[in-house]
């Protein structure tokens, strides 16, 4: 018999905004992120995923974190799952650990970048990707009460176990990813930025004999990301410049991103890894069809200096998991955003920060040269500038292109600068904001135009 009853956690949440963003779901917690939403996104997770096996939870050092966690495996374990809880652990950790375990999937609590007060919930399915589309579709039924109930003769309720001795398996496989490379004696600096990557991040440098400076060291989650880590890399640039170090990483809150510096202080993002790295594997013949993938974000130098090397880069839509789907497609050897995320497929196609930051280390010291020098030997990227619009309406902000105003002046704008320079509007999937890039040969038309479109865009999309 199947019947519109409320689940074993009470009746569903009713109609509402979706949950899901562009990477899972990231709000305010207690407020936007509450125990009652996570009790029910752990159930209606439980219920979609098809795999048997136990849901592993992960999550970085956020003060809000236990309270998600807590209920989310209230959630799952209603809908009669086994919960293994992880602890504090960098997000590639959960996929890692679902492959090896042959688990039924898992979430990672974190927020990312964001400021202390947020959290957020990721999902991944039994292969280690995150949740597809469609799953999250059927999540979002659920919430709604938009899904029928089977009724049941007996509730059956799962068992939750803390597991954190389980994040030893992730730390051997950082160690195996770097093969017989070391960086015995060279010295480093890591911006753990109070989260997750203090987890692990400074084990696995030292255990491949680095002469190690560590900044933010501990969990704190009232000071993950607030000015330190990938968003805030000055502590970092600093550090290596007063300490003669030879190179330095900083990491986001959950670890599954890095940027570097060289031991000039100079800043060293995402699309110079992917084309550091990618000209290595280029050179040892392992790259598929020389083909990398990034996103329209990825910096109009970096492709067209890829391309002269004889390359193919795909670009996709912002997100990991587009990434991800572009290289699961075209068979793509690495992949990642300018941002830091940087997926490889020889290592299991997950954004990975502390493995990004031992690979780049380990290359760089293995040709004998300095991440200056290497850097040196990298594209020249094009001016390129990125403003932030708040904009607290999410329907004038997702459906900012009705904004006659906006396009005309991005119209213009792409009319003036012709062949030499480009332009990206987007609405964040993660934060209330609206994204203006600007991208061009010459600085003072980067200039000129991102602080003409941010300010259209602030005047007409929130005028009263």
């Amino acid at each position: 018999m199947v019947q519109e009853a409320c689940s074993p956690i009470g009746p569903a949440l009713g109609d509402a905004a979706p949950v899901f963003g562009t990477d899972g779901i990231r709000g305010l917690a207690g407020t936007v992120l509450t125990p009652a939403l996570c009790l029910q996104v752990g159930y209606w997770v439980g219920r979609v995923l098809e795999a048997e096996g136990p849901v592993l939870i992960g999550m970085d050092s956020r003060t809000s974190g236990s309270m998600v966690v807590a209920a989310l495996t209230a959630g799952l374990t209603a809908a009669g799952r086994d919960v293994w809880t992880l602890g504090l652990c960098p997000t590639p950790a959960v996929p890692l650990l679902i492959r090896q375990l042959r688990a039924a999937g898992g979430l990672m609590v974190s927020a990312s970048h964001n400021p202390p007060a947020d959290n957020g919930i990721k999902v991944f399915g039994a292969d280690g990707a995150k949740l597809s589309a469609s799953r999250q579709a059927q999540v979002e039924a659920g919430l709604q009460g938009q899904t029928p109930m089977a009724e049941q003769a007996t509730f059956r309720c799962g068992v939750a176990r803390s597991s954190a001795d389980l994040l030893d398996g992730y730390r051997e496989v950082l160690q195996q990813s770097v093969a017989e490379r070391r960086l015995d004696g060279v010295p480093i600096v890591l911006d753990l930025c109070w989260g997750s990557a203090t987890a692990c991040g400074a084990d696995a440098f030292r255990a491949l004999g680095a002469d190690l400076t560590v900044l933010h060291g501990e969990p704190d989650g009232s000071r993950i990301n607030v000015a330190c880590g990938s968003t805030h890399l000055e502590p970092l640039q600093r550090a290596v410049i007063e300490r003669g170090a030879a190179m330095g990483f900083a990491f986001d809150g959950d670890a599954d991103r890095m940027l570097a510096v060289d031991g000039r202080g100079r800043i060293i993002d995402g699309d110079h890894v992917l084309f550091l790295w990618g000209s290595v594997l280029q050179g040892q013949q392992a790259l598929p069809d020389q083909r990398l993938v990034a996103t329209v974000m990825s910096n109009l130098g970096f492709e067209r200096a890829w391309q002269q090397r004889g390359g193919t880069l795909d670009r996709t839509p912002v997100g990991d998991q587009h990434v991800h789907a572009a290289m699961v497609a075209s068979g793509a050897g690495l992949g990642g955003e300018q941002s830091g995320h940087i997926l490889s497929a020889s290592h299991g196609l997950c954004g990975d920060g502390v493995l990004t930051a031992v690979q780049l280390a380990t290359l760089c010291h293995a040709q004998g040269i300095s991440l200056s020098d290497w850097l040196d030997r990298s594209f020249q990227a094009y001016p390129q500038k990125l403003v932030n619009v708040r904009v607290m309406d999410r329907l004038r902000r997702k459906n900012w292109s009705a904004c006659t105003a906006l396009t005309d002046a991005i119209a213009s704008a792409e009319q003036s600068m012709g062949e030499t320079g480009r332009i990206l509007v987007r609405a964040s999937g993660t934060e209330p904001v609206l994204r203006v890039m600007v991208e061009a040969e010459q600085s003072d038309a980067v200039e000129h135009w991102t602080g003409h479109l941010a300010a259209v865009a602030e005047d007409h999309l929130n005028a009263a």
